[in-house]
């Protein structure tokens, strides 16, 4: 999830067709995805339209995965009261995760950095996709304090609904640490219903993303540095959305024309095929710090028959509508 300092004011409403007609899709980061309808959604950190401040989110879309449409504005800065409340300096916004109930759209987003005070987890509620969004008036998680080993980092949130349980749960933490933690939310999705201990998948850093396939769970993540080559995904199964675990490897790394391909999500086309939806760099082997901006790819996904990944090959190129 991590990010470069910040850079000039970002231009997310200037653009009215952002997108190349080819992989990498457009520059942003941590990006979110999910169809509405037959479109695709993308919500990331930062977007199209150049360098951005941390301080705001939007939302992009497309049905061609060819053309991106703005859709504005989803939440400032400035517009969460509670931010200040630590006292700390500086405050940023990363890496946003939305999920929908009852004809409601929930964002939940991180606020950093983790240090001199604890990051959190903020969460706010619209009557659209596009928001304009509302926060809810208070973090719903806070991380711990300091970067001792085994601390966590309240940061990256996903939340997955399990349609077999009917139980919907929070996925959160980052390199601070590197933990991994779980919370199943209450019915109004902005309130936490209790903590669910779940064992550390190996390899864990963040970016946590759960799935669910023919009965099978997949909890997929990042490991390595944030602006390295070896950030990377891996993936665990297991027959419940909180393990045990089974590690099965990493399935998206560095190739030589691209680097540190990480903070992703799976979305399933109307087709019902699978794609992976990710950042990357535009770059070929070199050691951290990477340089430039990252840019946001799309990846079509493969299982073998036992329910395992295949391992994704990244593309430049058209990426036809699935």
């Amino acid at each position: 999830m991590r990010r470069p300092a910040p850079l000039a004011a970002l231009a997310l409403l200037l653009v009215a067709s952002a997108a190349r007609a080819d992989n990498p899709q457009f520059q942003g980061a941590d990006p979110h995805a999910l169809y509405i309808g037959d479109e695709l959604w993308v919500f990331p950190t930062g977007g199209p339209g150049g360098s951005w401040e941390a301080d705001r989110f939007g939302a992009f879309s497309s049905r061609d995965l060819k053309t991106w449409q703005p859709r504005g504005e989803l939440i400032r800065r400035d517009q969460i009261p509670w931010i200040g409340d630590d006292g700390a300096k500086d405050h940023f916004l990363w890496a946003p995760g939305v999920a929908t109930r009852d004809g409601k759209w929930y964002l939940y987003y991180s606020v950093g950095p983790q240090n001199p005070t604890p990051s959190r987890i903020g969460v706010a509620v619209a009557d659209r996709p596009e928001g304009p969004y509302r926060d809810s008036g208070k973090p719903l998680v806070t991380g711990d304090a300091g970067n001792e080993p085994g601390g966590f980092e309240a940061i990256d949130p996903m939340v997955f609904a399990d349609a077999r349980s009917g139980r919907t749960y929070l996925y959160a933490g980052g390199s601070a640490g590197a933990t991994l933690r779980v919370w199943e939310l209450a019915d109004d999705m902005v309130t936490i219903r209790r903590q669910v201990a779940v064992k550390q998948p190996p390899l864990f850093t963040e970016g946590a993303f759960m799935h669910e396939r023919n009965g099978t769970y997949y909890l997929s993540y990042s490991h390595g540095k944030w602006n390295g080559p070896d950030y990377s995904v891996h993936y665990a199964t297991a027959r419940s959305p909180l393990g045990p675990w089974r590690y099965r490897g990493a399935i998206l790394t560095s190739d030589a024309r691209h680097q540190g391909p990480g903070h992703h999500s799976f979305v399933r086309a109307p087709s019902g095929e699978w794609l992976i939806v990710y950042h990357r760099w535009e770059q070929g082997p070199a050691p951290a710090p990477l340089k430039g901006e990252r840019q946001v790819a799309i990846d079509r996904v493969a299982y073998a028959r036992d329910g395992r990944i295949l391992p994704i090959a990244m593309t430049d190129g058209a990426i036809a509508t699935p």
